[in-house]
């Protein structure tokens, strides 16, 4: 019973991804992140999403052919970047998102780089469908969250202190490097508001941020798991 509720889990979890990232495509942002340099993988979300939803396919598939050993060794390592990026990614957009949604949320059908302005008229923010939002920011750490607990073994302590850090800064030097290079292609819009608005040194600093939390999020839920 155990493998047919782990394969529910996985192939819903990966649909509705699927699906959140499917009807982005038909919202007017979707065409705006298409027409910037790197599109819609320049954000973090959907970086986040890929990771979550290809674990959830692992999971599915490695549940189906068990006896393929690599399958569900390299859904586990895989999980190792995915479960913190995906939990941190919903940390701070929910928390963002009810306290300064101008910092996460881009202006409605603005394709120019976010300014401070004086003017005491914001203009209107495009927030996406909450079902849509559901699926892109909250359904890939839910999910993956679930199957640490439910389907996963707890991870060793040389997994917890050798290469969580090792995976958690490689994919930070990764994003880091990537999300700049874009931004600077894109003529300094950055695909958050929060990173356009800030100089490089601060945004190298919110990277640097992001990773230890993304390491000390995986070591807390890694300590909860019996």
């Amino acid at each position: 019973m155990e493998r047919i509720y782990a394969a529910i889990l996985h192939g819903v979890a990966a649909n509705i991804m699927y699906q959140g990232f499917k009807s982005v495509q038909t919202l007017p942002i979707g065409e705006f992140m298409n027409a910037q340099y790197g599109g819609h993988f320049q954000y973090l979300t959907i970086q986040g999403l890929v990771l979550a939803a290809l674990s959830m396919i692992l999971g599915m598939v490695s549940g189906l052919f068990p006896w393929v050993t690599g399958l569900k060794s390299a859904k586990r390592y895989l999980m190792v970047v995915a479960l913190p990026v995906s939990v941190v990614i919903s940390l701070i957009y929910w928390s963002l998102l009810a306290l300064f949604p101008s910092l996460i949320i881009p202006p409605m059908n603005s394709t120019e780089p976010s300014t401070p302005s004086s003017s005491s008229t914001s203009p209107p923010l495009f927030y996406l469908p909450l079902t849509v939002d559901l699926s892109l920011h909250a359904v890939p750490a839910i999910s993956l969250t679930l199957d640490f607990f439910f389907f996963e073994r707890k991870y060793t302590k040389k997994e917890v202190h050798v290469i969580a850090p090792i995976a958690a800064a490689g994919f930070a030097l990764w994003y880091g490097s990537w999300v700049e290079y874009c931004g600077k292609m894109n003529n300094g819009s950055f695909p958050y508001p929060f990173l356009t608005e800030n100089p490089q040194e601060i945004r190298i600093g919110i990277y640097i941020g992001a990773t230890v939390l993304s390491f000390f999020s995986f070591r807390f839920i890694n300590s909860l798991h019996r």
